[in-house]
């Protein structure tokens, strides 16, 4: 039996119909004032230090010292910063495995069909010790939100069920890392989480 709701399921047939026409849909922005970064970061930027990566930052990364990888053309940026390393956040090729302090991440990890395969894409290049900052919408606080404000959606969402407790799920099912802080609800939909990879055996 399929637990997806049907007005979820239909859009997600939507979504995919889009992307297969190779239809761009925008990221339409939160609504907050400034980034979704601009809210997490006097929380999340302690966990960023040594060398790391802010994973589509959108022109405001976590720390200027962030090396800043996002599409060549940014759904949305914040800034006049530059793109530094052009391509998906999915496929981290420039980096050798386990070279990197941290990975911080807001509002992207939902944009993915393949949670899992990314996720572990970002454990591979962080060092043992290595911290995995990311935050994100929960789906179902998001869309309640984009209702009750009458905010546009962002329709790069690809998980009706994105959640802290999913993801947390995912990264337990893949291992290696343990989860040192996390907070469920923060800026009226999101979640944050760190997790730290373990040291090798």
């Amino acid at each position: 039996m399929n637990t997806i709701p049907l007005h979820a399921r239909l859009e997600l047939l939507i979504k995919d119909m889009f992307r297969r026409l190779g239809i761009d849909i925008r990221r339409i922005h939160s609504g907050h004032q400034g980034s979704e970064t601009s809210l997490a970061r006097a929380r999340l930027l302690p966990f960023c230090a040594g060398n790391g990566l802010d994973l589509g930052p959108g022109g405001d990364p976590i720390s200027l010292t962030a090396v800043r990888v996002d599409l060549p053309n940014p759904y949305f940026s914040a800034s006049e910063l530059p793109v530094q390393l052009s391509g998906s956040a999915d496929n981290l090729y420039w980096f050798k495995d386990s070279c990197l302090d941290y990975i911080y991440s807001s509002h992207l990890l939902e944009d993915f069909q393949d949670t899992a395969g990314v996720l572990q894409e970002w454990l591979r290049v962080l060092k043992p010790g290595g911290k995995l900052i990311i935050y994100c919408p929960d789906e179902q606080l998001y869309r309640a939100y984009c209702l009750n404000k009458g905010q546009p959606y962002n329709f790069h969402h690809v998980h009706a069920d994105f959640s802290l407790e999913k993801v947390k799920t995912i990264l337990s099912l893949l291992g290696g890392c343990r989860m040192i802080y996390e907070q469920e609800i923060v800026d009226d939909y999101s979640w944050e989480l760190v997790a730290e990879k373990a040291p090798s055996s």
